[in-house]
């Protein structure tokens, strides 16, 4: 069977996807509040390259960019944003029915779990400060059976 990664096209479809996620996200006036402070000119490829590695891919991120500390920091010490999660979740499931995995895909239903965990767990556990995220944390990888050890 095919890797998640494989199966969402590899490189070329997840990069697809960051970029409809991200339009997405900013045409909403919750979600697009996260990126009013600036974010990374190479936002979209260096989000497709995470969770390329994050579903099965190359560790083109860790090897480039960064590891999972690095991302959850940049993600933490901005308090509770629940509702703000909510709408990113329902804006990559809306993207994902943009690049054409529809509902009745399986894949549909595997990205859609790994993007609303990934958002509420690991990305939004340091709520107080991006200090609290410990050092050496590694990309956590998920295969169509979920989160894997």
């Amino acid at each position: 069977m095919d890797s998640v990664y494989e199966a969402a096209g590899g490189d070329a479809g997840l990069l697809r996807l960051a970029s409809a996620w991200h339009r997405r996200v900013m045409a909403d006036e919750v979600v697009e509040h996260a990126f009013s402070h600036g974010f990374h000119p190479r936002h979209t490829e260096r989000l497709a390259a995470y969770w390329a590695e994050a579903l099965g891919g190359p560790t083109d991120y860790s090897d480039n960019f960064g590891d999972e500390t690095s991302v959850v920091r940049l993600h933490s010490g901005n308090g509770e944003h629940d509702e703000m999660d909510r709408r990113a979740i329902a804006c990559f499931d809306e993207a994902l029915d943009d690049v054409g995995i529809t509902d009745d895909d399986p894949l549909h239903r595997v990205l859609s779990d790994y993007f609303a965990w990934a958002t509420t767990t690991t990305m939004s556990r340091y709520h107080g400060s991006a200090a609290d995220v410990p050092q050496g944390l590694r990309i956590p990888h998920w295969s169509w059976d979920g989160l894997q050890g």
